[in-house]
């Protein structure tokens, strides 16, 4: 039996018109102990179907050591069809009620050893599509806030410069990584804007294309992710996550496969793999 708990809708950000942040503040109880990249799911009574409740899955972009909230940020779904639980919370007010399921998930956990029971250092690349980038804002937040030492790069996908959801919370990141030395802190950022010529894009002077193009060599063999680090991408040195809809992780493993990259889903008899991927469409 489904046993529902209560939050209270305490921040409300309209970014645009189909994209929100809110936070949850849980009613009875702190805030759930959660890994970085897991998923909570959310429900709201339908009117137009008796009140049934509906529930839908979205990833956490807080990071587990925040116990003050948790955050979301959310796309209004509305095609084909208008989302049934996306269009209520677009219509939520801080104060609001909202029902959850405590956070799960295991695709985008991150990965701590190898088969070999070695700790995993490799380079960590997260690779986000729209609302796909919330369970890195999540692991950006989390490897900062425990000390972890290892790289951390987050690329970012999106339309339109309006959609760069967290773009100042990251830029802060790498600013401090700059100030503080790669030693302390060793965490970089980077966006890319798949519509560059529309009008409303106008002023972006970054990346272009879909986010996977960031893997895509350059004349001078190099990737823009490889000058980025200043190294070759292998195998054996770097591990990606990506979360964000399907045509996003086959756009990555075009490029990661001819490299010999495998994802979990198809890890090698030893039990390795370079590539972890949650995918909602």
């Amino acid at each position: 039996m489904v046993v529902d708990n209560k939050a209270t809708v305490t921040y409300v950000q309209l970014l645009k018109e189909d994209l929100v942040i809110i936070r949850l503040v849980p009613k009875d109880g702190p805030v759930p102990d959660f890994k970085a990249g897991q998923f909570i799911t959310l429900g709201l009574p339908n009117p137009l179907d008796n009140g049934k409740i509906v529930r839908r899955a979205y990833s956490i972009a807080s990071h587990p050591e925040n116990k003050d909230y948790i955050e979301l940020v959310i796309r209004w779904v509305r095609k084909p069809l208008p989302g049934r639980l996306t269009t209520q919370l677009f219509n939520l007010k801080e104060g609001d009620e909202i029902l959850w399921l405590k956070p799960t998930g295991r695709a985008l956990n991150i990965n701590e050893e190898l088969p070999n029971g070695e700790k995993d250092n490799r380079r960590i690349i997260c690779i986000g599509g729209g609302t796909g980038l919330a369970p890195f804002v999540s692991f950006a937040q989390h490897f900062h806030d425990t000390g972890d030492k290892r790289e951390i790069i987050v690329l970012q996908g999106a339309s339109y410069v309006d959609e760069l959801s967290y773009k100042d919370l990251l830029t802060s990141l790498e600013d401090e990584s700059i100030e503080k030395g790669k030693d302390a802190w060793n965490f970089k950022y980077r966006a890319s804007i798949s519509r560059p010529q529309e009008w409303f894009n106008r002023s972006w002077g970054g990346q272009i294309g879909r986010v996977e193009t960031f893997l895509r060599p350059r004349d001078n063999g190099l990737s823009p992710l490889e000058e980025l680090v200043d190294d070759k991408i292998t195998k054996d040195n770097t591990i990606f996550y990506v979360c964000g809809w399907q045509g996003t992780i086959d756009g990555v493993m075009d490029f990661l496969k001819p490299k010999g990259f495998v994802s979990e889903h198809e890890k090698r008899e030893d039990g390795s793999f370079e590539l972890k991927y949650e995918s909602y469409g």
